[in-house]
Order: C-alpha cells, then sequence, then structure tokens
C-alpha cells in the first residue's frame, strides 16, 4: 500500500472510487431520463403499426414550417424550370394522381392496423417543382413540398417508375419521418450529454457513439426507407400506375450507382437488392390495391 507523507495510507483509493460511483451515478440518470423520454413520446403507426418515437412537442404545425423554410432555401439556391415546360407538366400530373389517393390508402393501410389514419396531409400545402441537377434524387417535405430533379428523369424512363419514386417521397412525410428523426436526434443528444457530464474522454466518446450509430441510428433510418418503400407502392398503385415498374426501376438505381456502393450496414439506406426482393413480395398487395383503388375518376387534384 502507497505511504502518504501525512501518514493517511491509501487515500487516493477512495477518491478514485468516489469519482467512479459519481460518474455511475450520472450515467444512471440519464439513462433514467433516456428511457422516461422514450416512454412519454412512444406511440404506435397507424400505417406500419410499429412503435415509433415522435416528440410530443414536434407538431404537424411545426414540421410544415420547417419544411417550408428547407424548401424555400433548396430553390433559392437551386432554381426550379419553368412551371410550363414539358417535363415539370408531366410531373406535377403524376403528383396529383398520386396526392388523390393519398386519403384512400392512409385510411385502407390504418385499417390493416386497426386504426385510425391522422390524415396530417389535411394541412398541407402542395407544391411541385423540377430541379434541373445530375442528381438522381427526388424529395417530399413536410407539408408537401415536392421537387424532382432531372438527372432522375433518365433513369426512373417512364411515369409508371416516376411516380414509384415520388411515392416514397411523398410516403416519408405522411409517415412523419422528419419528426421521428428529431426525436432520435434529442435521444441521442441526451446520451451525448451523459458521456461529456459522465468525464468520458473523446475516444470513448467517439466508440459509444459508433456503436450507437451502427446498432440503432443506421438500422433505424434504413428501416425508415422500407416504410416508405412499401407505402409508396401501394400509393402509386392506388393511383393506377404500373407497381410492377419498381423492380426494373431499382435495377436501373444499382446500374446508376456503380452497383459497389458501402456495406447496408453501414449506410441509411437499404441497397438496392435488398429493396427489389421487399418490392416483389409486396406485389400481389401493390396489386390489390390497384384493383381496389385505381379507377377514371378522381385521379386528379392536388398539387399547384
Amino acid at each position: 500500500m502507497r505511504q502518504d507523507p501525512f501518514g493517511n495510507q491509501g487515500q487516493g483509493t477512495p477518491r478514485r472510487r468516489g469519482f467512479g460511483g459519481l460518474r455511475l451515478w450520472v450515467l444512471l440518470l440519464f439513462a433514467g431520463y433516456a428511457v422516461f423520454y422514450w416512454f412519454s413520446n412512444r406511440s404506435t403507426d397507424p400505417y406500419t403499426g410499429e412503435t415509433v418515437l415522435i416528440d410530443k412537442s414536434i407538431t404537424p404545425e411545426d414540421e410544415k414550417a420547417l419544411g417550408l423554410q428547407a424548401y424555400q432555401e433548396i430553390l433559392a439556391q437551386e432554381p426550379a424550370l419553368d412551371r410550363n415546360s414539358q417535363i415539370s407538366q408531366q410531373v406535377r400530373e403524376i403528383a396529383q394522381r398520386l396526392i388523390a389517393k393519398v386519403p384512400e390508402v392512409e385510411d385502407a393501410l390504418a385499417a390493416e392496423n386497426n386504426m385510425q389514419a391522422p390524415h396530417v396531409e389535411k394541412a398541407f400545402d402542395w407544391d411541385v417543382n423540377v430541379i434541373q441537377s445530375d442528381q438522381v434524387n427526388a424529395f417530399c417535405l413536410p407539408g408537401g413540398k415536392i421537387a424532382v430533379y432531372t438527372g432522375l428523369v433518365p433513369v426512373a424512363q417512364n411515369a409508371d417508375a416516376m411516380a414509384v419514386v415520388m411515392g416514397h417521397e411523398i410516403s416519408h412525410a405522411l409517415l412523419r419521418h422528419g419528426a421521428q428523426r428529431m426525436s432520435e436526434q434529442k435521444l441521442a443528444q441526451i446520451g451525448q450529454m451523459a458521456g461529456a457530464m459522465s468525464g468520458m474522454d473523446q475516444q470513448q466518446m467517439q466508440a459509444v457513439m459508433a456503436i450507437y450509430g451502427y446498432g440503432r441510428a443506421l438500422p433505424y433510418a434504413r428501416k425508415q426507407e422500407t416504410q416508405a418503400d412499401e407505402m409508396g407502392l401501394m400509393l402509386a398503385a392506388a393511383a393506377c400506375f404500373n407497381p410492377e415498374e419498381a423492380v426494373p426501376l431499382w435495377q436501373r438505381m444499382e446500374q446508376a450507382g456503380g452497383g459497389s456502393g458501402q456495406p447496408e450496414y453501414a449506410s441509411t439506406h437499404p441497397n438496392p437488392g435488398t429493396r427489389i426482393e421487399n418490392l416483389q413480395a409486396w406485389m400481389p398487395k401493390a396489386m390489390q390495391y390497384r384493383a381496389k383503388f385505381c379507377n377514371a375518376s378522381g385521379t386528379a387534384v392536388g398539387a399547384d
């Protein structure tokens, strides 16, 4: 045992135990708050039947405001094509058909889980633009702000495939994935604060956040993409588009991406092969939605 010059033997050991105890209590307190936050803000998604985390302080109106702000910033940096251009009109017509079927598809999906659809889209101010860019991409922000990049057009090749992509993006907004991501980020911030206040060094923090990323954040993001794939496929089918075009679409997407992306476990998105397998499994259901909801009337309204 180390001798202290003032005759106090082993004085350093209790101090280390005291600090260790404090660190443990800090971690336990934050863990308790994280558990409380999770249970206080969890709910069942009516369209998927799964338990999701949405902070009750984040309202659809809050999401809508954030979506509008982001939309305006994007269009300020990447101006949209003339709304009277051929491609803009074609994309807008696809959006109108999809939007017209949103209430029916939401009700049908919610009924499968014995729930009622919240119909957050009733407050949406739909808008659709096409942006000149080589990006093979599209998005729909909360509040119904939709943009399609021209780089997607040659990959989609036809209206059916374009509807599958746009249905997927619209589904993100309907499923409130933005609010879910913000809530997940708050949960991660609680963990970071716990680590910082408990005295973790930078290397330890990085290790913990890496575990959180691979174990929670990335799988959660991939699940959201899968949910939007399924709902978007049903939406496209209900709007009288051919859902079977989804499979060759993702084959082309894989070719456009070079076919050599990062491993799925390290990505926020499922790889094309996984998506194709899922789409093929959902195809019978999509054809049922097409038979049930596709009709000659009611396929126009919605987007400006």
